[in-house]
């Protein structure tokens, strides 16, 4: 017979400061441990979830004595939604730990010669900041520890929100979400009574079976909505009905599109969107520019703080309006276009065609002639016959996915040799890894951090590089 294993308290347990992933760090007889949710300063009671060698993970029993600087989280739902973990965490001392999380993925973990890193770029906006929501249905909501769950009705297990972090199943259904502005709530709310009280099913992700699947809220500075709408069969009258209805209680929907969705996962990448009701994007504005965003765009989600990545980006890049400039992993050409003015040619590579096709329309809707795009993946695009056809670029600028760059790619960057690059990430660790190989004929010249999603621990990072 296995022998339980013994459960782990460790009491009085002081935080001493912020880690990796959005936790906080405690030293217990030399060993490090990881806590949820918690701020430094803290003393609390901590349960150990895991016990390994060099490091022990727990979360919070008890706050035995609460920190100075802990706040009180603004929303209902925290400590059990996955996003905004940093809530009780002052903005200030947000911005410090991302800082920090920058130099020591560059510096103390990469080894890389860095400048003096310049200060992170605040957020003037930290909540509402989102101009993009998806939102899951689900037979099997997650349900609170006073609630009997044997007691519930069917329909009283039904959630419209989140998933729950390490529950695949389960969903957290929202009340009030503070990450994206009026009328995002209200939709939302709308759609889930409107579904309880005519009868359509929620999905059940295990079984495969139910209507209604997700939904997805766009919206612009200027106050256009879109809503995407996903269904996982077809039921025209019941889709019909629920369109119609949406669409008289909220007129401010501007692009109101839908999808059948009958695969294994929420992706909307390879299915068909079908607009029901209003124009086919909404368009965002940038320095005169207009972006459209169709149902299946890639923008970044904090409008106004990708203005000022691109702003470092652009700066960093220190264009004079004689370059050839390679924009890679453009997306739908927004800072291709926001750097056009500036160079002589742009071409701009992605591997969405949808992307790319919006950033064509983009383009020739700002009157911007110097921008040419291609799609596919990066990999087999950028070759050396590319470069040779198109021209050597004088600057690089990219800014991939989370993994980072193929080491193909990096070997065609270095022999293209450029005299000026500019690596925009999302994920300072992979683009550590990334310079790591691109340092060997290039230095760095700057860094700074950009904070695009406050009360959590992501942040964005500019790296510019000249060719030794």
């Amino acid at each position: 017979m296995a022998r339980k294993k013994q459960e782990i308290i460790l009491e009085n347990v002081v935080i001493e400061a912020v880690a990796a992933e959005g936790k906080a760090l405690a030293r217990i007889d030399g060993t490090v441990l990881f806590v949820q949710f918690a701020v430094p300063g803290d003393i609390v009671d901590v349960k150990v979830t895991k016990k390994k060698k060099n490091y022990m993970e727990g979360f919070i029993l008890r706050i035995v004595k609460p920190s100075e600087h802990r706040l009180e989280p603004f929303c209902s739902h925290f400590g059990i939604c996955g996003g905004c973990k940093w809530q009780p965490l002052p903005y200030e001392m947000q911005l410090q730990a991302k800082q920090q999380q920058v130099y020591d993925q560059l510096v103390r973990i990469g080894h890389l010669d860095v400048p003096e890193i310049s200060p992170i770029v605040p957020s003037d906006e930290t909540t509402y900041y989102r101009n993009k929501l998806e939102f899951t249905f689900s037979q099997r909501r997650w349900i609170f520890e006073d609630e009997d769950a044997d007691a519930l009705s069917e329909k009283e297990k039904y959630g419209l929100g989140f998933h729950v972090g390490r529950f695949f199943d389960k969903v957290l259904d929202i009340r009030h979400c503070w990450l994206q502005s009026s009328p995002s709530n209200e939709i939302r709310l709308f759609i889930k009574e409107y579904a309880l009280a005519n009868g359509l099913t929620f999905f059940n992700i295990r079984e495969h079976e139910g209507f209604l699947r997700n939904m997805i809220v766009r919206t612009t500075e200027a106050g256009n909505v879109m809503l995407i709408m996903c269904f996982y069969h077809e039921d025209t009258e019941a889709r019909t009905a629920l369109l119609d209805a949406i669409a008289e209680k909220f007129p401010q929907i501007t692009s109101l599109y839908y999808v059948i969705n009958g695969k294994a996962n929420d992706s909307i990448s390879d299915q068909e969107c079908i607009l029901y009701k209003g124009d086919d994007a909404i368009y965002e504005y940038m320095e005169g520019l207009k972006f459209k965003i169709g149902p299946k765009s890639f923008y970044q989600t904090n409008t106004k703080q990708a203005y000022k990545l691109y702003s470092v980006t652009r700066e960093f890049a220190a264009l004079t309006g004689s370059e050839v400039v390679y924009d890679l992993y453009t997306g739908t050409g927004t800072i291709a276009q926001f750097v056009s003015r500036q160079a002589s040619k742009v071409i701009g590579i992605e591997y969405v065609p949808e992307a790319i096709e919006d950033a064509k329309i983009n383009a020739a809707n700002n009157g911007i002639t110097n921008c040419d795009f291609y799609a596919g993946d990066m990999k087999d695009i950028l070759t050396d016959a590319f470069v040779a056809e198109h021209g050597r670029p004088d600057v690089i600028i990219l800014d991939p996915p989370r993994a980072g760059i193929h080491p193909d790619v990096a070997k065609v960057i270095l022999n293209a040799a450029p005299d000026r690059m500019v690596y925009v990430s999302c994920n300072p660790a992979s683009q550590a890894r990334d310079l790591e190989i691109l340092c060997k004929d290039y230095e760095i010249t700057s860094v700074r951090p950009v904070d695009m999603f406050p009360h959590t621990h992501h942040v964005e990072n500019v790296v510019a590089l000249k060719r030794k």
